[in-house]
């Protein structure tokens, strides 16, 4: 529970405390003590007498009433001093940086949720364990440097681990990115990301920082985040994020193509595309997007390179291109009209080439006519360095005016770090950001464009006899349903299915042959692979074929009977979901087939999801020509195709207990669209959460 006691205490207590800057209490003190903290500050130690000119206090009974307590001993002593400080001494923050606990052993895990029980039955808040603190711009409270220029301008950066934090704002500092708060929450026993991000959006105002950074190593509670994230972005935000830990360690069996491609690193893809958080990779990357964040709205795809280094343009218009951003030509009057203003050999045709002897007064013109005559440009990327020739201060004094005046977003590359270095402090002085390399800058850019803001969601949530569905699921056991339970489901949900009867020997065929509709296919039930192992028979055109294939397909292994279907045409689709632990199903879609299968096309969302959400992402299939009808093929119904996913969807919010579902193919044939072949996985033992 982040509260004010947090964020500005009124009074601070370092358990652990030293004279020894080389230990983390003694550089936690020494920071606060030379961060400007002005309220009272105590230290706490059971033999020292003075520490850093502080008089300290031998035991946490001797203590006044403390507001923040920031504990680095042992997990056993932060257990008593936590226990002291909370019962007697109303204090209603603790940061543990101390290690030991959950991450180590049983016993310090034990600790640890005594600690956390404590804090909350005081209604207190705890950051940490294993974590090295909180720093804002009301006190330095972690032991590690380097310490950022802090200001509500800056960025909020939220870490699940302190090292990750330090290498971030070692990362951003020379790019002249500044913080507002840094949050290092550690094993996070108490307090996860989405905590502090429900403060920040439930205390926003209109200094707070518009930027959030994220590192997460476990996503506790993915509704919290997305909720807030939301809000935040809503409010004016930003937010970009890493994930680690998202794929999973060797390879798991799968019985449903769905489950083979639906990871937990799809889910928290699924996640941040809802919220409308940037995912980045690396830290490069995070620092980069964090970067782009400061600069002006990109609000076209249309980029013009502005560079004296042909190198530096071709691998940046590669990485753009890949992103799905354009560097468009430039030719015509304006084209020639701006090689008259530069030296001979200067190329205007995008990237704009202008040569190492190019000068400042030649940037500042081609900025202008990308500003003001070039209406297809969108954006510019000025990469300038120096070959070491010439004082280039000119050129960075002119960029600097330019990024202020122009209303296209301009982003500089600097990266002369070495023959350029005072003039690259003197733009960082008037508060602009820079980026060190171009590829990292494309792809970052490229990421925030495609990254679209959470829309204003409206579930498309179907009619549906609840009590039916409830009624299959209750009845079934944990696996697999049978093909007849399968059919009963989705028939409820309203999706449409061919014919199809269950035999499970010979003499059934009398009662059935009538409504038969030849042709038909044949499927061994039971085993789950059925292609693999010949368990499927197509065109089947007469009841002596079925009876020659049911006993055909019946010697094989765990044969229980074989499903006849009518046979349908049509163009193949996919659709399938996988419910992940904590945050609910992702569905899955698109073109079936070598789609799918080989080429991996296919998009995803959460959970329940709508028609404008499901519009877009079907769009950016690669294989969406094909709903056109691409080369003389029937096109594919798409509304239809968007009515059969929101179906599904409806049916996961009935039945949460559905923990892989796969229907592959559907046939679209004009607005008709069958699922031919379907599973569904139950799991009743899990623990779902309210999700939808």
């Amino acid at each position: 529970m982040v509260n004010q006691s947090l964020i500005n205490p009124a009074s601070i207590v370092i358990a652990g405390a030293s004279n020894n800057l080389s230990k983390p209490g003694g550089k936690l003190l020494r920071n606060i003590l030379e961060g400007g903290y002005s309220k009272p500050v105590y230290v706490l130690h059971p033999t020292e007498k003075t520490i850093q000119g502080i008089q300290a206090f031998q035991s946490a009974e001797e203590l006044p009433e403390i507001n923040l307590a920031i504990l680095a001993v042992s997990p056993k002593d932060c257990l008593e001093i936590s226990k002291i400080l909370l019962t007697t001494k109303k204090t209603k923050a603790i940061v543990i940086i101390s290690a030991g606990f959950s991450e180590l052993d049983e016993e310090g895990r034990k600790i640890e949720q005594q600690i956390t029980q404590l804090v909350n039955e005081n209604q207190a808040c705890l950051i940490g364990p294993n974590c090295i603190g909180v720093l804002n711009q009301n006190y330095h409270g972690v032991f590690t440097t380097p310490i950022p220029e802090l200001t509500d301008a800056g960025c909020d950066l939220i870490s699940s681990s302190g090292a990750t934090a330090v290498f971030l704002m070692e990362e951003a500092i020379p790019r002249g990115l500044k913080f507002s708060n840094v949050f290092s929450i550690g094993n996070a026993a108490q307090t996860s990301i989405a905590d502090i991000l429900e403060y920040l959006d439930e205390n926003f105002s209109a200094s707070s920082s518009r930027v959030k950074l994220l590192y997460f190593e476990n996503i506790v509670n993915p509704q919290k985040l997305l909720k807030h994230a939301t809000a935040l972005i809503h409010k004016g935000c930003k937010i970009a994020a890493i994930k680690a830990g998202t794929t999973p360690s060797g390879s798991r069996a799968a019985a449903s193509h769905t489950g083979a491609i639906a990871n937990p690193d799809l889910a928290v893809k699924a996640l941040f595309k809802r919220a409308g958080i940037v995912l980045c990779q690396s830290r490069q990357e995070l620092i980069a997007t964090a970067s782009v964040f400061n600069y002006k709205e990109l609000r076209g795809k249309n980029i013009a390179i502005i560079t004296h280094a042909g190198g530096s343009a071709v691998m940046l218009t590669d990485s753009l291109s890949r992103g799905g951003l354009n560097v468009p030509e430039l030719s015509g009057k304006n084209a020639n009209e701006l090689c008259t203003y530069l030296n001979k050999g200067s190329s205007v045709k995008n990237p704009i080439d202008f040569l190492a002897t190019g000068t400042a007064e030649q940037l500042g013109i081609i900025i202008d006519f990308c500003e003001h005559k070039f209406d297809e440009i969108d954006a510019m990327v000025v990469v300038f360095g120096s070959p070491g020739l010439f004082d280039v201060e000119n050129v960075y004094r002119v960029l600097s005016v330019k990024l202020d005046v122009c209303q296209k977003p301009i982003y500089p590359v600097l990266p002369s770090v070495m023959n350029a270095q005072k003039e690259i402090a003197y733009f960082l002085s008037k508060g602009h950001v820079s980026f060190s390399d171009e590829v990292v800058l494309g792809d970052a850019l490229s990421a925030v464009y495609q990254t679209k803001k959470p829309s204003d969601f409206r579930t498309n949530n179907y009619l549906i006899d609840a009590q039916a569905l409830r009624k299959i699921v209750d009845e079934a056991e944990d696996g697999f349903l049978g093909p007849d339970k399968v059919h009963n489901l989705l028939t409820l949900a309203g999706i449409q299915q061919p014919f199809q009867q269950i035999i499970h020997q010979q003499t059934d065929l009398e009662n059935y042959k009538a409504a038969i509709n030849f042709p038909v296919a044949m499927k061994v039930i039971g085993p789950l692979h059925k292609s693999e192992l010949n368990g499927v028979v197509l065109n089947v055109n007469d009841l002596t074929g079925i009876q020659k294939h049911f006993d055909q397909l019946m010697t094989i292994e765990k044969a229980e009977g074989v499903l006849i279907q009518e046979m349908c045409q049509g163009t193949e689709l996919f659709i399938g979901a996988k419910f992940e632990d904590r945050f609910g199903h992702v569905l899955l879609f698109g073109l079936g087939g070598i789609f799918v299968e080989i080429l991996q096309d296919f998009q995803f969302c959460m959970v329940p999801t709508d028609q404008h959400e499901v519009s877009s992402l079907l769009k950016k299939l690669k294989g969406y020509q094909l709903f056109e009808g691409a080369r003389g093929k029937k096109p594919i119904d798409e509304s239809a195709f968007i009515e059969v996913i929101l179906k599904i969807s409806t049916l996961l919010t009935f039945v949460p207990e559905i923990e892989e579902l796969d229907l592959n193919p559907l046939l679209a044939d004009g607005n008709k669209i069958t699922a031919v072949d379907a599973r569904i996985r139950l799991n009743k033992n899990k623990v779902y959460e309210k999700f939808y």
